[in-house]
């Protein structure tokens, strides 16, 4: 369940302009070049993006096998939902799709 949400969540597209692997290496080069002359504050912050920009980076590398989450999630998801009270309505507006909801068994009927 949690895998699936974290699979969607992670290769959802991001809102703003798309990045790509070499323009985070770029900016993380940047920052070491920047971080010299930095003042301390300014210098931690650039540490934080580095940090930010780095874990970003290695996300790259990971890829994530959606269709055999969503084979699990499918299996799981309705006795899960029964038993945590969770509607339709909120898988949806996470973005789970009808599609996945309606083959593991989750309807629009208004859930009590």
């Amino acid at each position: 369940m949690r895998m699936y949400l974290e699979g969607l969540d992670a290769t959802r597209p991001k809102r703003g302009r798309k990045r790509t692997k070499e323009t985070v290496a770029k900016r993380i080069d940047a920052i070491e070049v920047e971080m010299e002359r930095a003042q301390p504050l300014r210098k931690l912050e650039m540490i934080q993006e580095r940090i930010d920009l780095q874990e970003e980076l290695a996300k790259f590398d990971t890829t994530v096998d959606i269709a055999a989450l969503e084979k699990d999630f499918i299996s799981v998801a309705k006795s899960y939902a029964e038993r945590k009270g969770i509607s339709y309505a909120a898988f949806r507006e996470l973005g789970i799709e009808a599609a996945v909801l309606k083959k593991a068994g989750i309807s629009r009927a208004v859930h009590k």
